[in-house]
Protein backbone atom coordinates (compact mmCIF):
# COMPACT_ATOMS: atom_id res chain seq x y z
CA UNK A 1 0.00 0.00 0.00
CA UNK A 2 1.34 3.80 -1.22
CA UNK A 3 1.21 6.31 1.13
CA UNK A 4 0.13 9.26 0.03
CA UNK A 5 2.70 12.44 0.00
CA UNK A 6 3.88 14.05 2.68
CA UNK A 7 4.02 17.65 2.24
CA UNK A 8 5.64 19.61 5.36
CA UNK A 9 5.35 23.08 6.12
CA UNK A 10 8.17 25.25 4.47
CA UNK A 11 9.50 25.97 7.92
CA UNK A 12 9.97 22.67 8.64
CA UNK A 13 12.35 21.75 5.33
CA UNK A 14 13.99 25.02 5.81
CA UNK A 15 15.23 24.32 9.63
CA UNK A 16 16.56 20.92 8.56
CA UNK A 17 18.54 22.74 6.11
CA UNK A 18 19.80 25.27 7.98
CA UNK A 19 20.47 22.82 11.02
CA UNK A 20 22.88 20.46 8.25
CA UNK A 21 24.63 24.25 7.27
CA UNK A 22 24.90 25.52 11.33
CA UNK A 23 25.92 22.32 12.40
CA UNK A 24 28.65 21.21 10.01
CA UNK A 25 27.09 18.64 8.21
CA UNK A 26 26.75 20.07 4.75
CA UNK A 27 29.19 23.04 3.29
CA UNK A 28 27.62 27.15 3.11
CA UNK A 29 27.00 26.58 -0.91
CA UNK A 30 24.19 23.84 -0.19
CA UNK A 31 22.24 26.61 0.17
CA UNK A 32 22.86 28.67 -2.67
CA UNK A 33 19.65 28.95 -4.58
CA UNK A 34 17.70 29.02 -1.01
CA UNK A 35 18.44 32.01 0.17
CA UNK A 36 18.00 36.02 -0.29
CA UNK A 37 19.47 39.21 0.44
CA UNK A 38 21.78 38.79 3.17
CA UNK A 39 20.66 35.62 4.73
CA UNK A 40 23.62 34.01 2.53
CA UNK A 41 25.80 36.00 3.77
CA UNK A 42 24.77 35.44 7.77
CA UNK A 43 24.96 31.87 6.84
CA UNK A 44 28.97 32.32 5.39
CA UNK A 45 29.60 34.03 9.03
CA UNK A 46 27.82 31.85 11.12
CA UNK A 47 28.80 28.37 10.12
CA UNK A 48 32.42 27.97 10.35
CA UNK A 49 32.24 27.93 13.84
CA UNK A 50 29.26 25.33 13.85
CA UNK A 51 27.20 26.54 16.74
CA UNK A 52 24.37 24.42 16.70
CA UNK A 53 26.92 21.23 16.48
CA UNK A 54 26.83 18.22 18.38
CA UNK A 55 27.42 18.79 22.14
CA UNK A 56 30.54 16.68 23.18
CA UNK A 57 30.12 13.00 23.24
CA UNK A 58 26.80 13.19 21.90
CA UNK A 59 24.86 12.20 18.37
CA UNK A 60 23.87 14.82 15.78
CA UNK A 61 21.41 17.77 16.66
CA UNK A 62 17.86 17.31 15.51
CA UNK A 63 15.49 19.48 14.92
CA UNK A 64 13.00 18.86 18.26
CA UNK A 65 10.31 21.45 17.44
CA UNK A 66 9.76 24.23 14.63
CA UNK A 67 6.92 26.64 14.46
CA UNK A 68 5.90 29.20 12.09
CA UNK A 69 3.75 32.17 11.76
CA UNK A 70 2.74 34.04 8.44
CA UNK A 71 2.50 37.49 9.35
CA UNK A 72 1.50 38.30 5.58
CA UNK A 73 1.12 36.84 2.07
CA UNK A 74 4.28 34.97 0.58
CA UNK A 75 6.48 35.01 4.49
CA UNK A 76 6.92 33.04 7.30
CA UNK A 77 8.10 33.95 10.25
CA UNK A 78 9.86 31.00 12.13
CA UNK A 79 11.53 29.58 15.14
CA UNK A 80 12.78 25.94 15.82
CA UNK A 81 14.64 24.46 19.44
CA UNK A 82 17.21 22.30 18.62
CA UNK A 83 18.55 19.40 20.78
CA UNK A 84 22.09 18.19 21.21
CA UNK A 85 22.11 15.63 24.18
CA UNK A 86 20.71 18.01 26.82
CA UNK A 87 21.76 21.04 24.99
CA UNK A 88 19.08 23.05 23.62
CA UNK A 89 19.89 26.06 21.05
CA UNK A 90 16.96 28.41 19.47
CA UNK A 91 17.02 29.52 16.10
CA UNK A 92 14.92 31.42 14.26
CA UNK A 93 14.59 32.40 10.31
CA UNK A 94 12.18 34.68 7.60
CA UNK A 95 11.48 32.82 4.59
CA UNK A 96 9.66 34.77 1.58
CA UNK A 97 8.15 33.10 -1.52
CA UNK A 98 8.98 34.56 -4.65
CA UNK A 99 7.15 35.10 -7.89
CA UNK A 100 8.19 31.99 -8.91
CA UNK A 101 6.33 30.14 -6.06
CA UNK A 102 9.31 29.00 -4.21
CA UNK A 103 10.35 29.45 -0.34
CA UNK A 104 13.52 30.86 0.28
CA UNK A 105 15.40 32.23 3.82
CA UNK A 106 15.68 35.73 3.91
CA UNK A 107 17.27 35.73 7.67
CA UNK A 108 18.59 33.78 10.05
CA UNK A 109 19.38 33.99 13.85
CA UNK A 110 20.62 31.96 16.74
CA UNK A 111 20.06 32.38 20.19
CA UNK A 112 19.43 35.94 19.42
CA UNK A 113 22.28 36.79 17.74
CA UNK A 114 22.16 38.00 14.20
CA UNK A 115 25.06 38.80 12.25
CA UNK A 116 24.60 41.50 10.04
CA UNK A 117 27.70 43.17 7.44
CA UNK A 118 28.97 45.09 10.86
CA UNK A 119 29.75 41.90 12.95
CA UNK A 120 32.19 40.81 10.07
Amino acid sequence: MRRPDVVLPPQDLFAERLLAVLSGARPVHWMLGWTVGEAYEQLVRLAPGAPLGAAAGHRRPVVRRCRGFRPCSGVVEAYASIASGARVRAMAFRLEQGADRRWRCAAVEIGGARVTRDDA
